[in-house]
């Protein structure tokens, strides 16, 4: 790092942010509708957001299109089975976005430090983490359940930061959900939202610091941000 520069402290989100994650946990939910007695009711691509929102909305959308009685119930009986389809075949279609493994590697290359905080259970991030060959450039992961909450409280995120000791008034959450926006809000720090996921730009109207429309705009946008 340059004489005089301060690290930063750069946390990313990992569905739908670093990774497109959403065919395999679409592939997932549609095996456990399955394993409960009912067909498939998720398509890759149509249904992108709602994987990057969590299993339980997953299963949620299908109970509506089935017209289920009690869609909370049909998520509680499905999540395990999800998550069990999920970690048997967690990477079959994920896929990095591109330009983001060079931009972590400039990032830690400059001395800054990288994080993961995701509102996937811990051990299917640091399992999928592990499959993309990632694992080593993350130091700190905070998953759904490492803590008694999850985003968007800001616990996790706070708890990240500070397992890399890093600089709160030097950090930022990139991530591309509401989710995202309102844990770093609530944590006082800045959001970059990512434009390349399934909303596009339709995240600018959630007033973040910064939009990243791809990987190789990373430093600029961090130098925006974090001037």
């Amino acid at each position: 790092m340059p004489k005089g520069q301060r690290m930063r402290t750069v946390i990313f989100d990992l569905d739908g942010t670093l990774a497109d994650t959403a065919g395999d946990l679409i592939t997932a939910a549609n095996s456990a509708l399955v394993r409960l007695g009912h067909p498939p009711q998720l398509m890759m691509g149509a249904d992108d957001a709602t994987a990057f929102a969590g299993g339980r909305a997953m299963l949620r959308l299908a109970a509506t299109r089935m017209g289920h009685a009690d869609p909370e119930a049909l998520a509680d009986a499905g999540y395990q089975p999800l998550l069990d389809a999920y970690a048997a075949a967690i990477d079959t279609f994920t896929t990095l976005y591109p330009g983001a493994l060079a931009a972590v590697d400039r990032l830690r290359a400059a001395g800054h430090a990288t994080g993961i905080c995701t509102n996937k259970p811990e051990g299917l991030a640091v399992a999928l983490l592990h499959r993309l060959g990632l694992i080593s450039r993350f130091p700190a992961l905070i998953g759904a359940d490492t803590l008694p909450t999850r985003k968007p409280d800001p616990a996790p995120l706070l708890e990240t930061i500070s397992r890399l000791k890093g600089d709160r008034t030097r950090a930022v959450l990139v991530g591309d959900t509401i989710t995202d926006r309102e844990t770093a809000a609530a944590a006082g720090i800045p959001c970059i939202l990512v434009t390349f996921g399934p909303t596009g730009g339709a995240v600018a109207g959630l007033s973040p610091e910064g939009l990243l429309h791809h990987y190789d705009d990373l430093d600029r946008v961090l130098d925006t941000v974090l001037a």
